[in-house]
């Protein structure tokens, strides 16, 4: 049997000669006039079935189809948008992640080795809401709200938080913060937002970590609640493997907000919690991130713990 290769001309063929897979499928794409949800309807007749969403991440390069488990749907797109066999498969693999050293996951001891030694900073603000600090205080709610660049490093996190008195007397709090080992963290920039004003901070650049009190207007009676916010900037980050939270303490609520770029969207975000570092996650459950690049993670009635998201980066 004889096969016929199909006469192809200006952008798509210029796409399937060069480059990359997102831009000879959406040239495709337009060359047979499909909708996204009528192609999705022939690949299903092909005995292929894909989501739509998917289809619209490969076109827009937002997504890589995954070698080798989407080469069958690859080929399938191939015939159905009537392109010579195999060339979007070339384009395709092999697609490997490449894992540059400052991308580099660090290991479980490393990051314990890192909270120690910023928490040894804590040993300056006892005092500070009881002894050791927060001791007089409950965090009741936090919100996170979290902005990553395109190279998918934290660039900014700005809190709300409200903490209820246990007694009379608290007037501040001491927050933790603990960066990506490589960050360099004298660069950080604070803000005191709504609530609070900035005291001492402290920075230990061995362990990219820092300890700092957000200072209140009045001191709290027994049973006030009282809600404030700060926002961290990081002028020097590195890329971010994962987000998350260290719950001390009994908790209401917890959200983040997640503000990727449109243009660099991890492949995968996982919500996540764990009883403790090192351990495997007593909740693992896929976070969709649309394409605007917003996700958002939703956790209540919380026991000491770490919550948060993972990403996955090509």
């Amino acid at each position: 049997m004889r096969h016929e290769t199909p006469v192809l001309a200006g952008d798509l063929a210029q796409a399937l000669r060069y480059g990359p897979f997102d831009r000879a499928l959406a040239a495709a794409i337009r060359r047979r006039g499909l909708s996204l949800g009528r192609l999705r309807a022939h690949l299903r007749a092909h005995g292929v079935t894909i989501a739509q969403s998917t289809l619209s991440y490969w076109q827009r390069g937002l997504r890589h189809p995954a070698v080798p488990r989407a080469l069958d749907a690859v080929r399938a797109l191939e015939r159905v948008l009537g392109l010579p066999e195999d060339s979007l498969v070339v384009l395709v693999g092999p697609h490997q992640r490449v894992v540059l050293p400052e991308q580099r996951v660090p290991s479980i001891p490393e990051l314990s080795r890192s909270w120690t030694r910023t928490g040894e900073l804590l040993a300056e603000f006892d005092g500070v809401s009881g002894s050791p600090c927060n001791a007089d205080l409950d965090v009741v709610t936090v919100f996170d709200d979290v902005r990553l660049t395109a190279a998918g490093e934290t660039a900014e996190i700005t809190s709300v938080m409200a903490v209820r008195a246990r007694r009379s007397g608290p007037d501040g709090f001491v927050v933790t913060h603990q960066s990506e080992p490589g960050a360099d963290i004298d660069s950080a920039r604070l803000r005191a937002g709504d609530g609070c004003r900035l005291g001492r901070v402290r920075r230990r650049r061995s362990s990219a970590g820092m300890v700092f009190e957000l200072l209140f207007d009045r001191k709290l009676a027994e049973g006030d609640v009282h809600v404030f916010a700060f926002t961290l900037v990081c002028t020097t980050p590195v890329r971010a493997p994962t987000y998350y939270r260290v719950v001390r303490g009994r908790m209401q609520a917890y959200l983040i907000r997640l503000h990727f770029d449109p243009d660099r969207l991890p492949v995968r975000c996982t919500r996540v919690q764990r009883a403790r570092e090192g351990v495997e996650p007593t909740v693992s459950e896929p976070l969709l991130c649309g394409p605007s690049g917003f996700a958002c993670a939703y956790f209540e009635s919380l026991a000491p713990s770490l919550v948060g998201v993972d990403f996955l980066w090509e």
